[in-house]
């Protein structure tokens, strides 16, 4: 008890103690070593966070720096590409032009001997090789193949000063191929007019490039840039072409070597791959169709969005995760074929001397740790000898004047003792001007205090059961304004139920008779909760059955009841309410909607769902108002259902609202059933839905059967 007492008396304690803590602050003085630990924790965390600090830098900066190089050398890249798909696509064009002059000018052809594929030249770079489609041999007018064995001149100089040409030919209409350098590895079966780059150029009539293909001389996977010419007759069709091997794009137009790791692709405008390192035909043959890889399929959205970018024709850098790692994808238009040159280069490439200087330093502070670690060691051990000679003097002293300095504190268990047996009029004695007096004093105040406010408590308890058996009387009294029972009606199967939120609410429904076959159905919600809710129910109920009894009109005893209601109402409340004459002879009602949630009727056949709407406003709003009446005509097997909000807007634990549209499919469930078993039922299912959440607003439902 003493160690528990001694350090809340400050002043006494300081002073008796003087001593003790002199010594104290000596031998401390001599186990600075905590402080140093202090320093030596702070220096290595710091050391720590510098380490990762740096290497996070580093890699942001390297990161930042890859970007810029990336984009230049993508702008670059696209530059050389363009320049270089541009000078095939204008030797093509070249060509195109000579085939042309020399088909508007048929004077100018000359005949000329043709190689064929088992008719070998000396040279075979210095002739074509003419190979005829199957079936056309006899069908090709000599005029046209002579014109053709004009294209020779043409060839040869393009071709030799074109490195990355693969080859150049003609295909024509007729089923003519001419292909030069001379060649033998013609397929039999080959025909120039079914190949893609013939189909696309005659298609667009314009310069053109193919998508990636199998090459039928065998050199892998090719692409070829052809244009299309006619005669003036437009009865010769000739289509031009230049082949170039993905190979020789990989390594003479996108060839650019990045890292170790970081290669270049191409992709068209339809965001297929045209050529990336390793695409290959595989085993496929000439006469198989090659479908490349298409970036716009894949399931990695952040590569889709950056090639929907790239076919754009924008430039820009993007970080995207694929191959199980990060990359950059950095990229560029190649203008002259409506391509992009992406760049692709993984990030741990580009930030890993980051990481290896954020390694070395944090292996140099575990180092460092290591050496003090053994250092304090060597302190902690001098220390806890110290420390326990120490210890045992300072218990000697604390127990001789524990003793002295805490009899004020065992007259104050005392006082708590009493206090806790129920005496509040047992007083503390202690007459030292301390910390121990004032809390005596203190003490004494809070017995006198805690007397009178358990005094209080009792009244405030007393009061408050009184009010509650006052509610209670009054929620007797308000339950009793709703009908007992619903009247018996012939060929109607009629109930009503309320269930309010509070003690009291502010829901009413009643049954008023207005003729002797005809009933007001009535359902009301006044604005709020509580007391004064239930008291303008109680108002508005009572103004409401006055108007409406033996007036058969709905629209002139409600517009009725609404003056009364503004006029003794002061407290700006308002009520909405929907009401219905039944007319049990005509099997119809006749209904005006102020401002209420619309009930519906649910028909016997299939689900047919209708809405009782009505133009309307509450009650108690304004004086004047204008009421729509309308009448239904009500069917055998006919289900009406009235509701209040307390139905629709009950809560579950997520916020959901039950909502109209489960209550309207599960009273079409339940339509065959007898009106109280609905009603149960909707109960049951809205207590369910909420979850065990307090009833937020008063559920009021009543249910109208035609039984025919």
């Amino acid at each position: 008890m003493g160690s528990e007492f001694l350090f809340s008396v400050r002043t006494k304690i300081l002073l008796v103690f003087l001593a003790l803590s002199l010594t104290a602050l000596l031998i401390t003085g001599y186990l600075a070593f905590s402080q140093m630990g202090e320093v030596s924790r702070f220096a290595l965390e710091s050391n720590k966070n510098l380490g990762f600090k740096a290497g996070d830098d580093s890699a942001t900066a390297l990161e930042n720096d890859a970007r810029t190089q990336l984009l230049r050398l993508a702008k670059d890249q696209a530059y050389i590409s363009n320049i270089i798909f541009e000078r095939v696509g204008s030797e093509t064009e070249v060509m195109a032009l000579y085939a042309l002059d020399i088909i508007s000018d048929p004077q100018s052809t000359r005949e000329k001997r043709f190689y064929l594929q088992n008719e070998k030249p000396e040279d075979p770079y210095s002739t074509s090789v003419l190979y005829l489609a199957p079936g056309v041999k006899d069908n090709i007018p000599i005029e046209e193949r002579n014109s053709a064995g004009m294209m020779d001149k043409i060839f040869i100089p393009i071709y030799n000063t074109d490195p990355d040409l693969e080859g150049v030919y003609i295909g024509t209409a007729s089923g003519m191929t001419l292909v030069y350098p001379w060649t033998d590895g013609l397929n039999s079966t080959f025909d120039p007019r079914l190949r893609d780059w013939y189909i696309k150029a005659e298609k667009t009539g314009n310069l053109t490039w193919s998508e990636p293909y199998i090459d039928l001389l065998g050199n892998g996977l090719m692409v070829t840039c052809s244009k299309p010419i006619y005669n003036s007759e437009n009865s010769w069709v000739w289509v031009i072409g230049a082949d170039v091997t993905i190979e020789t794009i990989n390594q003479n137009i996108i060839g650019t070597q990045i890292g170790d790791r970081g290669y270049a692709m191409l992709i068209d405008e339809n965001g297929d791959v045209i050529t990336r390192p390793g695409l290959s035909a595989g085993d496929k043959r000439w006469d198989e169709s090659f479908v490349t890889e298409n970036l716009l399929l894949s399931d990695n959205k952040e590569l889709v969005s950056t090639a929907e970018d790239m076919i754009k024709g924008n430039i820009g850098v993007t970080r995207v995760t694929f191959d199980d790692g990060d990359r950059f994808i950095a990229y560029a238009p190649v203008v002259s074929v409506n391509w992009s040159v992406g760049l692709v280069l993984p990030v741990d490439e580009v930030i890993a001397p980051a990481h290896a200087t954020k390694n070395k330093i944090l292996q140099a502070s575990e180092d460092t740790a290591f050496h003090i670690s053994q250092q304090q060691e060597t302190m902690k051990t001098f220390f806890i000898v110290t420390f326990l000679g120490v210890l045992g003097i300072v218990c000697l002293l604390t127990f001789f004047f524990s003793r002295l300095l805490t009899r004020p504190l065992l007259e104050l268990q005392k006082g708590s003792q009493a206090i806790g047996q129920g005496d509040l009029d047992y007083k503390v004695v202690v007459s030292s001007r301390d910390e121990f007096g004032a809390l005596a004093r203190s003490f004494n105040a809070m017995a006198a205090d805690l007397k009178e406010y358990i005094s209080t408590l009792r009244r405030t308890t007393a009061e408050r059961e009184r009010m509650l058996r006052e509610l209670e009387i009054a929620k007797g009294i308000q339950q009793s304004f709703l009908p007992d029972c619903a009247p018996e009606l012939t060929g109607f199967d009629l109930e009503g139920y309320n269930l309010p939120a509070a003690e009291v609410g502010g829901d009413f429904y009643d049954f008023i008779p207005v003729g002797d076959e005809n009933w007001g159905l009535v359902i009301a919600d006044v604005a709020g909760k509580g007391v004064p809710a239930a008291l303008f129910m109680a108002l508005s109920r009572t103004l409401i059955r006055a108007s409406a009894s033996g007036i058969q009109d709905p629209s002139e005893s409600i517009i009725d009841a609404n003056r009364h209601i503004c006029l003794d109402s002061k407290a700006s409340m308002f009520v909405t309410l929907f009401y219905a004459i039944l007319d049990t002879r005509k099997h119809s009602l006749t209904f005006i909607n102020a401002g209420h949630n619309p009930p519906f009727i649910l028909g016997k056949e299939g689900s047919s769902i209708t809405l009782l709407k009505a133009e309307g406003i509450a009650l108690g709003v304004i004086d004047d108002i204008d009421l729509e009446s309308v009448e239904v005509q009500l069917k055998p097997g006919d289900v009406v259902v009235l509701y209040t909000d307390g139905v629709t807007e009950a809560t579950n634990d997520i916020n959901e609202e039950y909502g109209v549209e489960r209550l309207t499919n599960l009273a079409t469930r339940l339509k065959e059933k007898p009106a109280k078993e609905i009603i149960e039922a909707i109960v049951e299912d809205v207590t369910a839905f909420a979850l065990g959440r307090p009833q937020f607003d008063d559920i009021t439902i009543m249910v109208l059967k035609d039984l025919g």
